[in-house]
C-alpha cells in the first residue's frame, strides 16, 4: 500500500484559488465551480503520489526543492516535508516565479 501524504493548502494558496475563481466566475460562475473542482481533485492526487511531480526549473536559482502540478493553465507550487504535503502557491504558468512570492 502506496504512502498517504496529507495536503496542507497555505494561505496564500487559498487566495491564488479564490482569485482564479473570481477571474473565471467574471465570465461564467458555473464554469468557475467546475474547474476550481477540478483543481483540487487534481490537488488531493498529491495524497498518494507527490513524487511524480516534477521539481521546478526555478528551484536553481530559488534555492528550495519545490515541485509542480500542472492543472489547464496554472502550476501548483509545492514541497515535501515528511508525510506532508504544502501546497505553497497556485499561479497561472505565464508568471514568473519569485521568492518574494511566497510566506515566510
Amino acid at each position: 500500500m502506496p504512502i498517504r501524504f496529507r495536503v496542507d493548502i497555505t494561505r496564500s494558496a487559498e487566495r491564488d484559488i479564490e482569485g482564479i475563481y473570481n477571474y473565471i466566475a467574471a465570465d461564467s460562475p458555473t464554469r468557475a465551480i467546475e474547474f476550481i473542482s477540478k483543481l483540487e481533485r487534481h490537488i488531493s492526487t498529491l495524497e498518494q503520489f507527490p513524487l511524480r511531480s516534477p521539481l521546478i526549473p526555478e528551484n536553481e536559482i530559488l534555492g528550495t526543492q519545490y515541485r509542480h502540478l500542472i492543472h489547464g493553465h496554472y502550476r501548483t507550487i509545492f514541497r515535501i516535508s515528511e508525510k506532508t504535503i504544502y501546497v505553497l502557491r497556485i499561479i497561472h504558468g505565464a508568471r514568473l516565479l519569485d521568492s518574494s512570492m511566497f510566506e515566510i
